[in-house]
């Protein structure tokens, strides 16, 4: 089994290394990833040398591109939110832009970390106030709690790779069932799932054998790709549609 685990994970960091591609724009170097965004588009970060280490940004994309979405960040409660997300990842918020500074050495996880964080923000507060009255993870904390699901938020934990990981939930384990991870995924698309999927592929093997991990994909006023789950479950993430959340209650309950 680990061997199994080693091999997707080797396979998965080939790809990721194999799909990049970077650009020198002044003192800047632009890279480009795999990872998508909701637009599809590829997610670009910017580098450049600074005091003897390095800065990693998004240029402001992500927040300004919620802003002209119509998603607004300003209700006290959101803004809570964001800030305890990129705090999750390290990242700082410099007036809309998302910023995170490493060394040589910590380069590779300060770039998966602005990276995720990037990912998680998009995702996070995807949506359009007319549709969607509340955020989807407001929506589940309701949940978990109505239903007096006991769980830890936000938390952190470091993979084989040595890369850190940072989940919405962790049900801890109880004589019926294992530990469980839960993650949520507002907009369900390929690159939520493979970003999952690598977070869970690259921290079971260092958690219990028999931890779960699923994810809370939300079908609320739109339509999940059949690629997603089946995704998800080729790497041993558990879907878990939001409109159907009563089937797992008693599992994660208990």
């Amino acid at each position: 089994m680990i061997s199994d685990i080693q091999r997707l994970l080797n396979g998965y960091l080939q790809w990721l290394n194999e799909s990049i591609i970077m650009r020198q724009i002044d003192e800047w170097v632009e890279i480009t990833t795999p990872f998508l965004d909701r637009h599809n588009d590829y997610l670009q970060i910017y580098v450049r040398k600074d005091n003897g280490g390095y800065v990693l940004t998004d240029d402001g994309y992500i927040l300004e591109d919620l802003k002209m979405s119509g998603c607004k960040i300003d209700t006290e409660k959101r803004q809570a939110l964001l800030s305890t997300t990129l705090k999750g990842f390290g990242v700082q918020n410099d007036r809309g832009i998302l910023t995170i500074k490493t060394t040589e050495k910590s380069f590779p996880q300060k770039k998966h970390n602005i990276l995720q964080a990037m990912l998680a923000v998009n995702d996070l507060f995807y949506l359009s106030e007319p549709i969607v009255a509340s955020l989807f993870y407001e929506d589940v904390v309701a949940w978990l709690d109505e239903t007096e699901i006991r769980y830890s938020p936000k938390v952190k934990f470091t993979g084989k790779s040595g890369y850190d990981h940072l989940f919405d939930f962790v049900i801890p384990k109880s004589r019926q069932e294992p530990e469980r991870i839960l993650q949520t995924i507002n907009n369900p698309n390929r690159a939520q799932a493979e970003m999952l999927s690598f977070s869970w592929i690259d921290t079971k093997d260092v958690r219990a054998p028999d931890s779960k991990a699923y994810a809370i994909l939300n079908d609320k006023e739109r339509h999940i790709p059949e690629e997603v789950p089946t995704a998800l479950e080729n790497y041993g993430v558990l879907p878990l549609i939001w409109s159907k959340r009563e089937n797992f209650a008693a599992e994660l309950l208990a």
